[in-house]
């Protein structure tokens, strides 16, 4: 498997749709938490709308039967995550993996040096939609995501050969996610 470039990932881009919408260079440099194309990889931007978590109602989170109560719905273009909690949101952007890649992801530097951690299973050869993101606060105190700003990188790691079977041809169960999709089993 080798990583792709800035011009693999333009190119697939343009060509496949792969990103869309697609910002063809990295924006925001002490303007916003940075977005878009970068050298090997690309940073998606978190959409304005999240799934805060909170423990009112439920005493344990089961992943079989998780309840829409355990979350408050929140759109805006700041979210405070409480501390050592977690919300739910998505990406701007709608990827389609071809079926000789995989694809993981990574936090960025800005939000990881303020103990702000994201989570993302691998988009897996053929997989496609908006990514459902993870956001972790680990500090004691309340943070803030920017909405509409880079979150998280995604890197495309490419196979000399497809795989057998690719999450499209399974019928995934999230294949084709729109909006923040909560677990399923």
């Amino acid at each position: 498997m080798t990583i792709k470039s800035d011009k693999w990932i333009r190119m697939m881009a343009r060509e496949r749709k792969m990103i869309e919408p697609f910002i063809d260079r990295n924006v925001g440099k002490g303007e916003a938490v940075s977005f878009g194309l970068s050298s090997y990889g690309y940073d998606l931007r978190v959409a304005d709308e999240y799934k805060i978590f909170h423990n009112a109602l439920n005493s344990v989170i089961d992943p079989k039967e998780i309840s829409s109560d355990s979350f408050v719905d929140f759109q805006g273009e700041v979210c405070i995550i409480p501390p050592n909690s977690f919300a739910l949101a998505r990406s701007v952007e709608y990827f389609r993996i071809p079926e000789n890649v995989l694809a993981i992801c990574v936090g960025k530097s800005t939000y990881a040096r303020c103990g702000i951690i994201t989570n993302v299973t691998p988009l897996e050869p053929g997989w496609e939609g908006h990514v459902t993101l993870e956001i972790s606060n680990t500090t004691p105190l309340p943070a803030k995501i920017y909405s509409n700003e880079g979150l998280c990188q995604i890197l495309f790691l490419e196979s000399d050969e497809a795989c057998e079977v690719s999450y499209g041809h399974k019928q995934g169960k999230y294949q084709g996610q729109t909006g923040i999709t909560l677990p399923k089993v």
